[in-house]
This record gives structure tokens, C-alpha cells and sequence, in this order.
């Protein structure tokens, strides 16, 4: 199974609360760049993980807009997305999907739980840092549940 980690887009810090916090213009512009880029590179998106934080939520929005993800795609709020959220968690429900014959999951989420997750589902992997908008492609053996790190892209390094 192929997952694509991506962090949210920019966000504001003009916000009644961190969970209401909304992308910026420049988080959106990356999103939509990264979303092309990565539309190139893979052909299709089999099931979707999102936070429930507004930031995500509209990140997983302009994504669709450049990257159409069709019906019957499972697009799923999943709760355990927040930046504290327990990798251990995340990543025992990556296998499950794996095994249930899932090929390929972007998770949308934040700092620093998406660093944590790389290292989680990678042994040996110290969790790598995510610009905004980064996405990080990892395959995973859902027979031994061991994954490789295969590539992490930020927007301000596509040529």
C-alpha cells in the first residue's frame, strides 16, 4: 500500500481557536501545486484521511479541486488527526486498510504528528520535517507491516 502524508497548507493564526485556524491564500496556492504535482505522479487515490481541523479540511478541499478523487472513494474525518494524535494509533489503522486490500492513502494532518507518523510506520526513520503543503509517499508490506520512506516533496522545491 502506498500512503501519501500530507501536512496542511499554510494556516492563519487569526482564529478564535488552534482547531478553526483557515488557510492562508499562500496555503491554498501550495496546496493546489502540490496536489498537480503529485496528480503526475500517481494515477489514482483509494481512500482519503483527514483531520477534523479546519486547516486540513480545507487543504482536503482545494486538493479535490486539482486532484479529482472519485466516487466511491472513502474520504473519512478521522479524529485521531489533531497535532498530538497517537502515531501508534494512526499507523495500526494504515495496516488495517492495508490488509482490508486498500492500494493507496493520502492522510491529511499537522505538526508534528505527521513527522512522527513517517517514523511510526518506517523503522529507523527519524520523523522528518514537513513544510506546508509537503507530502511524503511511504510503501508499506501489509503482510510484514514494515514501510520505506520513498520520497518527500515540499511545494517550494517542485521545479
Amino acid at each position: 500500500m502506498q500512503i501519501f502524508i500530507m501536512r496542511h497548507g499554510e494556516a492563519s493564526y487569526h482564529a478564535d481557536s488552534d482547531p478553526l485556524r483557515p488557510l492562508t491564500d499562500k496555503g491554498r496556492q501550495q496546496t493546489a501545486e502540490m496536489a498537480l504535482w503529485l496528480r503526475k505522479k500517481i494515477a489514482e487515490i483509494d481512500w482519503v484521511l483527514v483531520s477534523p481541523y479546519v486547516r486540513a479540511q480545507q487543504t482536503l478541499d482545494v486538493f479535490k479541486v486539482e486532484f479529482p478523487i472519485p466516487e466511491p472513494t472513502t474520504i473519512e474525518t478521522f479524529s485521531a488527526l489533531i497535532p498530538g494524535g497517537d502515531a501508534m494509533l494512526i499507523a495500526d489503522y494504515l495496516m488495517t486498510l492495508a490488509q482490508d486490500g486498500v492500494s493507496s492513502v493520502l492522510l491529511v494532518s499537522h505538526l508534528p504528528l505527521v513527522g512522527y507518523l513517517v517514523s511510526e510506520l518506517c523503522s529507523g526513520v527519524y520523523p522528518p520535517m514537513f513544510n506546508p503543503s509537503a507530502v511524503a509517499c511511504i510503501t508499506v508490506d501489509p503482510q510484514t507491516g514494515r514501510g520505506t520512506l520513498d520520497w518527500q516533496q515540499a511545494p517550494d522545491a517542485l521545479a
